[in-house]
């Protein structure tokens, strides 16, 4: 079952990649507006996964140790690092002047590899438990959304027809089943050992949320009512993976 609810999960991530077709109607400074608001959605997603389902987790099958604190900090400097050399630039506003976009090319290998470590951890957290596997894939999907958005405009504006933008975005997104047919070719040999993924995992979605997401809200509207929209979106999302522990 592990198997089927990891690529059904992939299915799904998947085709967010072709959202930002949805996107072509509405004028900028709506879109800003709408992805703003996702983004926050996002962080909230992010951080609920990482506090009540992936540290619990953690705790209870590997303990609180000075391990476990070592592969929470090496999730972030992974995550750090992969974004530096890549030139990550998770710019979920394709027209802000703030984030200089990567060349068409460049960002295709960089959502390649990123989607190929998505596909990673969502397979090794539906090994762990299916809990976990569903919670992490939804933090996954929270925060895909307004990347995928923001992939689509880097790629429409870096000279693509939509049409091919749409296509190779897609092509992108699919390297995720070869992340996740990798850890399940792994598992056997691996044994126990994927519960250490779920502390790695959780230091890159901090990373993420932390000090990708949360300084693009604060570098855009930042009006008191647009703040507590955006408050309000951070506490949905967190609200949401709390739910699933309820439902657990």
């Amino acid at each position: 079952m592990p198997i089927v609810y990891t690529f059904a999960s992939l299915v799904v991530v998947s085709l967010i990649s072709l959202i930002g077709i949805f996107t072509l109607s509405l004028n900028v400074e709506r879109l800003k507006k709408m992805l703003l608001y996702m983004v926050s959605f996002a962080v909230g997603g992010l951080f609920g996964d990482v506090f009540l389902h992936l540290l619990p987790e953690t705790f209870e099958k590997v303990g609180l140790t000075p391990v476990t604190s070592f592969l929470i900090l090496l999730g972030i400097i992974l995550f750090f690092t992969l974004e530096k050399f890549l030139r990550w630039q998770h710019c979920h506003v394709p027209t802000s002047t703030e984030h200089k976009h990567p060349v068409v090319a460049l960002n295709l290998i960089g959502d390649a590899a990123h989607n190929i470590l998505d596909g990673m951890i969502i397979a090794a957290s539906f090994l762990v438990s299916p809990s976990v596997g569903f919670a992490t894939s939804l933090a996954v999907i929270f925060h895909e959304i307004p990347q995928e958005i923001g992939d689509f405009g880097i790629l429409v504006h870096g000279g693509l027809p939509v049409r091919k933008a749409l296509w190779y975005n897609l092509l992108s997104a699919l390297s995720a089943f070869a992340g996740a047919a990798a850890i399940f070719l792994l598992g056997p040999q691996m044994n126990n050992s994927l519960v250490y993924v779920l502390p790695v995992t959780a230091g890159g979605f901090l990373y993420i949320a932390g000090s990708d997401l949360i300084p693009e809200l604060h570098q855009h509207n930042t009006s008191l009512p647009a703040s507590l929209g955006q408050l309000a979106c951070i506490l949905l999302g967190i609200a949401v993976m709390a739910l699933l522990t309820f439902l657990e």
